[in-house]
């Protein structure tokens, strides 16, 4: 056999392997697609309100709802018990539900990877040893949340699509472990990779 069809053997060999590779990246897409469909269809007594208020649009009673969700996919019942230590171990599951109903019913306004992604940009990194108050507060500044280092108060929030990108949701963040839970929080959305 030639060089030259050596090569052209070669070329076929690596256009098909990347071929394969291509495969098995959309597989792998479909799958945890179909993974999270699934499981909002086996837990519609978890998601469905939140769903509903989500597509009629019901800004502020969807993000009661997400923080109700959330409590309970912790086993609490009161934001007061949950520790930091609880949010760093919060089911990888859970958040990317509730993250993907949020992104699509807002049409990628709201969620917890626009929240990851602004916090992020902001320089905030996933090192809990390390809570940078200054990077969260450009981060809150940024949501929409504070004003000149201040919170706005949770009744005057705008609850439209004219929030700030990643406003919402927020009800459950508010923690007496403040920034110590925010940071946590932040270092569990990267770690169950909600990008």
């Amino acid at each position: 056999m030639s060089n030259e069809a050596q090569e052209k053997d070669l070329d076929i060999s690596k256009s098909q392997d990347i071929k394969q590779l291509d495969l098995s990246e959309k597989v792998a897409q479909l799958e945890k697609k179909l993974d999270l469909a699934l499981m909002l269809i086996s837990d519609i007594y978890l998601y469905g309100n939140l769903r509903d208020f989500l597509s009629a649009g019901k800004w502020r009673e969807a993000d009661l709802e997400t923080a109700r969700v959330m409590l309970e996919a912790s086993g609490h019942t009161d934001k007061e018990n949950l520790t930091p230590d609880d949010v760093i171990k919060f089911p990888c599951s859970v958040i990317n539900v509730i993250d993907q109903l949020w992104i699509k019913y807002s049409n990628g306004r709201f969620g917890f990877s626009i929240q990851k992604k602004i916090y992020e940009s902001m320089g905030g990194t996933y090192d809990i040893s390390k809570i940078d108050l200054k990077v969260l507060n450009m981060t809150c500044e940024k949501l929409g949340l504070q004003s000149k280092n201040k919170w706005i108060p949770y009744e005057n929030l705008n609850f439209s699509l004219e929030a700030p990108h990643g406003c919402f949701p927020f009800a459950w963040w508010n923690s007496p472990y403040g920034a110590k839970s925010a940071v946590y929080f932040l270092a569990r959305l990267n770690d169950c990779d909600i990008y």
